[in-house]
C-alpha cells in the first residue's frame, strides 16, 4: 500500500473499528475517510469496471446507503448491464486480392465498429464518403455511382488542407462514414488514410468494443489501396489532393475484386449502478438524483486511461472517485435523517463504466423507468477531494436551468468556498447522460491534479475537511431542490454532445492565443483564453505557461503544435501548466 505513514494507517483501522452501526447523521470528517478509504483499497484493486473489485464496491456502497435507511429504488438496488470490457482481432480476418495474401495487424486491420462477417466483391472508390445536403454545402459521394453489394474505399478524415472544408469536419468520423456506406447499400467498407490526413499511416488498434456498424470494416494500409487503384492509373495520394483541392466528389468504380473477412472478438462482463432512494411526499411523481461513479482503472495497463502506461498497479482512484460516492453516501445518510421530510423523491446512484464513456448514466437514464420530465435536478459528484488553498470549487452547468446559478450563489458561504461556474450542460462526467435528457445538472468538482489517472490517488492525500464544507453546500441544494414548489426550467446551455465543429483528427483546437515570440523559457504562455472553448471550460486562465499535455513536455510553439498534432476531438486530455509558480494538472474536454 502506499499511504505515506503508519499513524495514517492506525488511524484508518481505529474508526473503521467503531464505525459501526453509531452513524452520525452529520457529515463527518471521520466517515469519509472510512468510506473513502474502504474504496480506495487493494481490496477493491482499483474499481475496474466488470472485475471482481467493480462488484465488491458496488455491494459495499449498497450496504452502506442502507446503513443510511435509504431502499432499493428498484429489486435489490443494483441495476444490472453488461459491459464489452476487451475486444481483439479474431483468427478470421483475411484480405485477398488477386490470389495474394495480405496479414492481419500489418496491412489491414479490422475496426472495433465492424460487424464478423466475409464479403468477396468489387471495389469502388467513393472519395471522402460524404453525403451533406444543406444551406452552405452541397457534396454526395454516392451521387452518380451504385455500390450496392460491393466494398467502398473511403479516405478517412476531410479536407483540412483547404480551409473552405472545414464545415464537413463534422462528417468525418469512421462511423459517419461507413452509415453513410451502408445506407447506399455497400457490403463492406475499406478505410484508408490519405498523406496529408495521416503521414505515419498508422493502423488503428481498438482495445474496446463498439457497437457493430452492420458490415465489415476494414482499416487498411495506403500501400494496399495503391494496389486496389493500380488498375485505373491512379494513386490515394494523388485522389486525396485532387478532392481536397477542388472539394467535389471524385467516386468511380475500380476493376480490383477484394476476398475480405473481418473478425472482432469482445468480451463482456456484468456490472452494476446501485440505486437506492429517499421516498418523496407531496410531489412523490417527481425526483431529484444525486450521483457520483465509483469505478475507476483497475490495475491500469495500455488502453486503461492510465498516464502512467508504463505501469500495472492498483489504481486507487481516492479522489476520482472514491471522494464523490463517500460524500454522496454522508449527504443521503445525513438527508435521511431529516424528520421533516422531502417533497420529491431523492434518488442515490453510483455509477459503473464512467471511465469506459459514461456507460453507467447513460444505461441508467435509458432505463431508469421515470420519465426524463419527472426529474427537476441531477447533481453529479465527481473528484471532489483535492480542495486546495483558496478553497476553489468547480460547478457546471448552471445554464441548465433559469436561475440556477443565482440559487447556487445565494445559498454559498464564500467565506467557506469560492466557486467558480461554467454554463454547459455537457461535460466528460456522468451529468452530460441527464442533460441530453433535457434534465438540469450541476457538476462539483475540485479539479484535476498531477496524482489523475495515477496509482499515486490515494486517501491519504484527500482534504477532509474540505468535502465536508462541499457537503454542507450540497446540502442546502438537494433539499431546496427537493422541496421547492416551483420546478427547475430547462435550458440549454451548450451542445449536447462532442463538439465536431473542431473536428479534425491531426490538428485539434484549446481555443488559446499562444504566445508566439516564445518570450516564456521551458513553456508556451497563454497569452489570451477564449470564453467557451475548451481551454477555458478546463480552467486555464490568461497567462497560464503550458508545459506538457498529456505527460509529454511542451517547451516552445513547436512542441504545443506537434503535441496537438496527435489528439483527437472528443478526448479528454490532461494539460499541465505553470500559475503562479505552482504546477497545476487541468483536465479538457476536446
Amino acid at each position: 500500500m502506499r499511504y505515506q505513514n503508519l499513524l495514517y494507517l492506525l488511524l484508518i483501522v481505529a474508526l473503521t473499528s467503531c464505525a459501526g452501526t453509531n452513524r452520525n447523521p452529520k457529515i463527518t470528517h471521520d466517515e469519509l475517510v472510512v468510506i473513502t478509504t474502504k474504496l480506495a483499497s487493494e481490496e477493491f484493486a482499483g474499481r475496474g469496471t466488470g472485475t471482481a473489485g467493480d462488484s465488491l464496491a458496488a455491494l459495499y456502497i449498497r450496504k452502506e446507503l442502507r446503513k443510511a435507511k435509504l431502499d432499493p429504488f428498484n429489486g435489490d438496488g443494483l441495476q444490472k448491464f453488461s459491459v464489452t470490457v476487451s475486444a481483439q482481432m479474431g483468427e478470421a480476418n483475411k484480405l485477398n486480392i488477386n490470389d495474394y495474401e495480405y496479414i492481419a495487424g500489418t496491412d489491414f486491420v479490422p475496426l472495433a465498429l465492424t460487424s464478423n462477417g466475409a464479403l468477396s466483391a468489387g471495389v469502388a472508390f467513393t472519395g471522402y464518403g460524404f453525403m451533406v445536403a444543406n444551406d452552405s454545402m452541397q457534396w454526395n459521394d454516392y451521387k452518380d455511382i451504385d455500390v450496392k453489394g460491393q466494398w467502398v474505399m473511403v479516405l478517412r478524415g476531410y479536407p483540412e488542407s483547404n480551409p473552405a472544408a472545414s464545415d464537413y469536419s463534422a462528417f468525418s468520423t469512421d462511423r459517419m462514414k461507413v452509415l453513410t456506406a451502408r445506407e447506399n447499400g455497400a457490403a463492406g467498407v475499406l478505410l484508408v488514410s490519405g498523406e496529408e490526413w495521416d503521414p505515419a499511416d498508422n493502423l488503428e488498434k481498438p482495445s474496446r468494443g463498439e457497437s457493430s456498424a452492420g458490415i465489415p470494416v476494414l482499416q487498411i494500409k495506403r500501400s494496399l489501396a495503391d494496389s486496389l487503384l493500380k488498375p485505373s492509373g491512379k494513386t490515394v495520394s494523388e485522389l486525396e489532393t485532387v478532392a481536397a483541392r477542388d472539394l467535389t466528389p471524385l467516386s468511380f468504380i475500380t476493376s480490383s475484386i477484394v476476398n475480405g473477412e473481418a473478425e472482432m472478438i469482445a468480451r463482456k462482463a456484468q456490472t452494476a449502478n446501485v440505486v437506492m432512494y429517499l421516498e418523496g411526499n407531496t410531489l412523490s411523481n417527481e425526483y431529484i438524483i444525486v450521483g457520483a461513479h465509483y469505478d475507476h482503472l483497475g490495475m491500469g495497463g495500455p488502453g486503461s486511461g492510465s498516464r502512467a502506461v508504463d505501469t500495472v498497479a492498483v489504481h486507487y482512484g481516492a479522489d476520482d472517485n472514491a471522494s464523490g460516492v463517500a460524500l454522496m453516501v454522508e449527504l443521503a445518510e445525513k438527508l435521511a435523517y431529516s424528520r421533516k421530510g422531502y417533497a420529491r423523491n431523492i434518488l442515490f446512484v453510483a455509477f459503473s463504466g464512467e471511465e469506459m464513456g459514461l456507460l453507467g448514466s447513460k444505461y441508467f437514464v435509458e432505463n431508469m423507468g421515470i420519465d426524463p420530465s419527472a426529474v427537476n435536478l441531477m447533481v453529479n459528484l465527481d473528484m471532489v477531494g483535492r480542495l486546495k488553498e483558496g478553497n476553489g470549487v468547480q460547478v457546471g452547468g448552471v445554464g441548465t436551468a433559469l436561475g440556477l446559478r443565482d440559487s447556487v450563489i445565494l445559498i454559498t458561504d464564500t467565506t467557506m468556498l469560492s466557486l467558480s461556474f461554467t454554463e454547459e450542460g455537457y461535460g466528460p462526467s456522468d451529468h452530460s447522460s441527464f442533460y441530453g435528457k433535457n434534465i438540469p445538472v450541476l457538476v462539483f468538482t475540485t479539479g484535476a491534479h498531477l496524482d489523475y489517472h495515477t496509482p499515486a490517488d490515494t486517501p491519504d492525500k484527500l482534504n477532509y475537511a474540505g468535502m465536508v464544507r462541499i457537503g454542507e453546500l450540497l446540502t442546502e441544494i438537494v433539499t431546496n431542490a427537493a422541496n421547492d414548489t416551483e420546478r427547475l426550467a430547462f435550458r440549454e446551455a451548450g451542445p449536447k454532445g462532442p463538439s465536431q465543429s473542431m473536428g479534425r483528427r491531426r490538428g485539434v483546437t484549446l481555443g488559446l492565443m499562444p504566445d508566439f515570440a516564445g518570450n516564456v523559457k521551458n513553456g508556451l504562455r497563454a497569452d489570451f483564453v477564449t470564453p467557451g472553448k475548451p481551454a477555458a471550460m478546463g480552467g486555464m486562465v490568461k497567462g497560464d505557461v503550458i508545459v506538457a499535455i498529456e505527460d509529454k513536455p511542451v517547451n516552445n510553439i513547436d512542441d504545443y503544435m506537434f503535441r496537438l498534432s496527435q489528439l483527437k476531438p472528443g478526448q479528454t486530455i490532461t494539460v499541465e501548466v505553470m500559475r503562479d509558480e505552482k504546477r497545476e494538472l487541468l483536465l479538457i474536454q476536446l
